[in-house]
Order: structure tokens, then C-alpha cells, then sequence
């Protein structure tokens, strides 16, 4: 198995400590190109596609394997093996940060921080935790991507990036989802949304940073509150902006808050 051809990795930057960014749902390594330049010289940076994305190679994906969170952070420490990475930084969007979480759980000898940009363990409301959605919501959601997955990817993207006064990065972020296999994006999406990684959360040393955004419809503020509150080794820190993808439509800001715990 080639795993840099798998995952179409890429590694770039000029520094000794590595950055490892893991991307969301939908997205492929593209959507860090607001951040990573402000990291190119110090630091270097390890960029890669979930199987189904991007440049991944559609090839290697096995709906078998695919049914979890877990399979996805073990191509994550395969990248870390493959690469003989050390004392990484990984820094992780939306469910991505779910699978880092997982990654170092695992593996932890491989991390040394891990920056989680809207996290959530858990997407539906449940009793005495607010996740977000209602189940029959969420069905509906994932009923109508199996439907028209260009029709929901159009509808949803404005409802992920939150800022309906630049429709330019709404449109960014729709062309990304529409860039991914529809049926493997379909059967991520289920894995995705329906997962519940609240009971691993409290297993996570590594110390972490929780950046979450003040208006965010996909992860509210209650789930950083539940996250910090189970996280034996986290920073909290809330940006006074909207929407789920703060790299994208708040780069300078995101930047900030992420520089600052990296230096301490």
C-alpha cells in the first residue's frame, strides 16, 4: 500500500516542527491556502486528502473499512509512520479534529499538541447534551444528499460557512464538496454526523487547544463547554465570529489564537 499516493500527501514548509492539518468534511488540502502560507517558514507543513477527496486515490477505498472515525485516524498515523513524523503539531477542522483526537488516543507518542478548529464528538441533541441537530433533522439532511448531492452541497455549503455577505467563499466551499466522489462523500457523511465520540473524549492527554466560533450551527457554543469540561489538558478559547470554518472566512483571527498557543 502506498500511503502518500493514497492520501495524496503533501509536504511543504521550510521549518523543523511539523504541522499536520487534517481536513473537515467535504474539503480536500486546499481549503488551509487562507493559513499556511503564514507558516511556510518556520515550520513544516503535512497536507493530505481523505480517501474520496481532493487527489486522494478513489481506488483504495473500502466501504468495509470506511464505517468509522477510527479507520480514517489510522491513515492519519499511517501518514505520521510513512513520514517517521515526531513531535507533531496536528491541527484539525470540524470532523477532522474529531480524527486527530482519535489518532492521538491511539498513538499519542507521535503528538505533541492538538488544535481543534470546531470540534464536536457529538452532531444530535441528546438528553442532557445540545449538539446541534435533531435526529430527524439530521435524516432528512442525509436523505436529501443521497437524493441530489450537487442539490444539497449548493443548499448546505451557506449554512457551513455562515457568513452570507461574502458568497464567494460559500462558493468555494460548495465547489470542494462537489469535488468528492459522491458516494464515498455519502457514506462519509453518515459516518460523520451519526458518530458519537463523546466517551473517548476524556481519554485524549495530548494537550489541546478547542477554538470554536461565536455563531457556528454545526457545533454550538454548548459543545466547546462540554468538550473542555471532559478534557483533562484543554485551552478554550472563543472567536467573536459566524460560521463552522473559521480558516476560511476568519484567517487572520484563527491564525492568532493559534500562533499564541503553539508559542506558550
Amino acid at each position: 500500500m502506498n500511503v502518500l499516493k493514497r492520501n495524496n500527501v503533501r509536504v511543504t514548509g521550510r521549518g523543523s516542527r511539523t504541522l499536520l492539518f487534517v481536513n473537515g468534511f467535504g474539503c480536500d488540502q486546499s481549503i488551509w491556502h487562507y493559513v499556511t502560507p503564514a507558516f511556510y517558514e518556520h515550520f513544516q507543513l503535512v497536507l493530505f486528502d481523505h480517501v474520496g477527496a481532493g487527489l486522494s486515490d478513489v481506488a483504495a477505498y473500502d466501504p468495509g473499512k470506511y464505517t468509522s472515525l477510527d479507520s480514517y485516524a489510522q491513515d492519519v498515523l499511517d501518514i505520521c509512520q510513512e513520514l517517521n513524523l515526531h513531535d507533531v503539531t496536528l491541527i484539525g477542522h470540524s470532523v477532522g479534529a474529531m480524527i486527530g483526537m482519535l489518532a492521538a488516543i491511539k498513538e499519542p507518542v507521535f503528538f505533541q499538541q492538538i488544535l481543534m478548529l470546531c470540534p464536536s464528538p457529538c452532531y444530535l441533541n441528546e438528553a442532557g447534551y445540545r449538539g446541534g441537530f435533531d435526529r430527524q433533522d439530521m435524516e432528512d439532511m442525509l436523505r436529501f444528499m443521497e437524493q441530489d448531492f450537487v442539490g444539497w452541497a449548493d443548499s448546505f455549503a451557506p449554512f457551513i460557512m455562515g457568513n452570507p455577505d461574502r458568497p464567494n467563499l460559500t462558493a468555494e466551499l460548495a465547489h470542494s464538496f462537489c469535488q468528492n466522489d459522491p458516494s464515498i462523500a455519502k457514506q462519509f457523511a453518515r459516518v460523520t454526523f451519526l458518530s458519537d465520540n463523546r466517551q473517548d473524549v476524556a481519554r485524549l492527554k495530548t494537550p489541546c487547544l478547542l477554538l470554536q466560533c461565536a455563531q457556528d450551527l454545526i457545533a454550538p457554543l454548548e459543545v466547546g463547554d462540554f468538550l473542555k469540561a471532559c478534557l483533562p489538558n484543554a485551552t478554550l478559547i472563543t472567536l467573536p465570529v459566524a460560521g463552522h470554518c473559521p480558516h476560511v472566512s476568519a484567517p487572520t483571527e484563527t491564525l492568532t489564537a493559534l500562533e499564541a498557543f503553539m508559542a506558550a
